[in-house]
């Protein structure tokens, strides 16, 4: 996603990663790889849960999920689909 950022913000998508890490680790881990959008720390997996980014043993699995504006899941998928696919459906 780093370094797709362009595309998504040139449709108005804010990206930002979620994981169980502290917020310590993800500042250190975020200005080693130069991220330019946030990292979140979901401590106890409820976000990862809720939104199904799990494997079958209900442990973390990178997953993309879009939400737009009106709070509607807009594009969920598991793995780490390019930008191009992502954003595929919406409107420019």
């Amino acid at each position: 996603m780093r370094d797709e950022i362009e595309q998504y913000t040139q449709q108005n998508v804010q990206p930002f990663g979620i994981n169980p890490a502290g917020v310590e680790q993800h500042a250190a881990y975020a200005a080693k790889l130069a991220l330019p959008f946030p990292l979140l720390s979901d401590r106890d997996l409820a976000i990862t849960h809720a939104y199904g980014a799990t494997n079958m043993l209900r442990r973390l699995s990178r997953s993309v999920v879009l939400i737009g504006q009106d709070g509607r899941v807009v594009f969920a998928s598991p793995g780490a689909p390019g930008a191009d696919i992502s954003l595929e459906g919406l409107a420019s």
